[in-house]
């Protein structure tokens, strides 16, 4: 259940346009909203002043623009280094949901250029929407693609990606399991009878009960390719993946190294994926 959305808007970017379609969903329209800005620290007081001033156009402007009623938006502006304050004031209000705008900036480039968006995936167990700032047409939701598998993060994007559409006419899920295959040569596409897949016939049992039809699909060769390539074929208007943390309760402050620097699914799909992209997370 979304009960409360913390939309981290930086001033740039497509959050706005994705919070607008959100709230065309049933579901989504029972939800509070704190829209956030977070105004980095300054050397001196006059250049803070400035800042904080801007930083205040810049959250009248996006109330104004999202038209969201009055008594469930809650305005936010704070100071300070914003991945650190994004992640915080999602514990504070134990937000549902994160949206935030993304660069699709990749591995190494990511961590150098100082990316917000994957910082705060990374140290936030919380569902997160990431929308690329560079994407064209931001959709209205009704095909949805989830990637799945039988982790508990998987099987809650499917929940959520139920909840979503459950009550939107003409929706439709696209179910998909894919399969490493180590004996296909690297630019192998073959695709097994989906049908015969008990962990996409389960996630299509649960769907069935909503009447959201579904479309399964389980192509082999490598997960992040097929499914972000899947994505743009079948025009889908969002992504959904789960993305276990792997990491020891001991690091559960710093980032994970792996994706920071590319070797994930979740690293792949966030970068390379044509359409806005939901990442669930249950932390291990």
């Amino acid at each position: 259940m979304i009960e409360k959305i913390l939309l981290a808007d930086s001033g740039t970017g497509n959050t706005e346009a994705m919070m607008k379609v959100l709230m065309e969903i049933p579901l989504i329209q029972r939800a509070s909203v704190n829209v956030l800005h977070v105004v980095p620290s300054q050397v001196s007081a006059e250049e803070m002043a400035s800042k904080w001033e801007a930083g205040g156009r810049t959250l009248a402007n996006a109330i104004s623009n999202l038209s969201l009623d009055s008594s469930r938006v809650t305005a936010m502006l704070r100071e300070g280094d914003p991945k650190d304050v994004v992640v915080r004031v999602a514990e504070e209000m134990d937000a549902s949901l994160i949206i935030m705008g993304s660069r699709g900036l990749q591995g190494l480039k990511a961590i150098l250029d100082n990316s917000v968006s994957q910082y705060v995936f990374q140290l936030s167990s919380r569902p997160m929407l990431l929308v690329k700032d560079d994407l064209y047409n931001i959709r209205p939701i009704k095909r949805v693609l989830v990637a799945m598998n039988k982790s508990d993060s998987a099987q809650e994007g499917l929940n959520l990606a139920i909840g979503l559409l459950r009550d939107i006419k003409g929706a439709e899920l696209v179910l998909v399991h894919s399969i490493s295959n180590l004996k296909a040569r690297p630019f192998d596409e073959t695709d097994p009878e989906p049908q015969k897949d008990p962990i996409l016939k389960a996630a299509q049992a649960e769907a069935s009960r909503y009447n959201i039809p579904c479309k399964l699909v389980a192509p082999e060769g490598k997960a992040g390719r097929r499914i972000c390539q899947l994505a743009d074929d079948m025009n889908v208007d969002l992504l959904v993946l789960g993305s276990p943390d792997r990491r020891p309760s001991i690091a559960k402050g710093i980032p994970d190294l792996d994706r920071l620097l590319g070797e994930s699914l979740s690293d792949y799909v966030r970068v390379y994926a044509p359409c806005p992209v939901l990442m669930t997370r249950i932390s291990s």
